[in-house]
């Protein structure tokens, strides 16, 4: 770990050369050099600051090799996504993304669709509609997953609610191994794409018939990868 390494990553992350940085710490763009070889120590009050300026945790700052995260992100991609059919269903409850996923595989062996399509693909997104009390009081959280429907697949099979996602443009990012820390991965893959829109001038969408955000895990040669995609203006 190289605290100086952290810093010049993180600033060359942002874009922004030394000279930017030593104007907006109110420092010398010599100290910033000396930050980034660590010949010298920032004080905890530039610390604080530099860890606030780059979005990130006084603690990741310090003691992490924040230059690994390359390794766990992929670079950032617009796509256009073509238009799908799914089979949806929302669950609230203290581990909504085990339940909900849980009910759609069952549907779809019930449906026929596992069978029809053995790799089926499975999406899912975090339900947002959930009342205070019961995140706070009973821990609960919402969580919505579905299936893709292929082409050529038809069921009126009940259980799931029947939806179409039009054709959109979404910025997409790749997570390697999400679930070794989640809380820290995946929340901070949404950061690094909402921080690529801004940076290129661009802005994420919010539809009712479109899905603004989803995601897709999936395992490759034993590593289990998930990519996340978040709805973006036509491009």
């Amino acid at each position: 770990m190289s605290l100086g390494r952290n810093i010049a990553y993180l600033r060359k992350q942002k874009k922004i050369t030394q000279e930017n940085l030593a104007e907006m710490m109110g420092v010398t763009r010599q100290t910033v050099s000396r930050w980034e070889s660590d010949e010298v120590t920032p004080e905890l009050n530039k610390l604080i600051e530099l860890s606030e300026r780059f979005a990130c945790k006084l603690d990741e700052l310090v003691k992490e090799d924040l230059a690994a995260m390359d390794k766990i992100y992929s670079e950032i991609q617009i796509k256009r996504v073509p238009s799908f059919r799914m089979a949806r269903y929302v669950v609230i409850s203290p581990n909504p993304e085990d339940d909900a996923q849980n009910v759609i595989r069952s549907w779809a062996a019930k449906s026929g669709l596992s069978t029809f399509c053995p790799d089926y693909k499975m999406i899912g997104w975090d339900f947002p509609f959930v009342s205070s009390e019961q995140q706070n009081r009973f821990g609960m959280h919402g969580y919505a997953a579905a299936a893709l429907l292929p082409d050529g697949f038809e069921t009126e099979c009940e259980g799931v609610e029947y939806a179409v996602n039009p054709e959109e443009d979404y910025a997409v990012i790749t997570i390697t191994e999400p679930f070794i820390r989640p809380f820290e991965r995946i929340p901070n893959a949404y950061r690094t794409v909402l921080d690529y829109l801004r940076d290129n001038s661009m802005k994420g969408m919010h539809r009712e018939d479109a899905l603004s955000c989803f995601e897709h895990e999936y395992v490759k040669d034993g590593v289990t990868f998930m990519d996340v995609y978040v709805q973006v203006d036509k491009v």
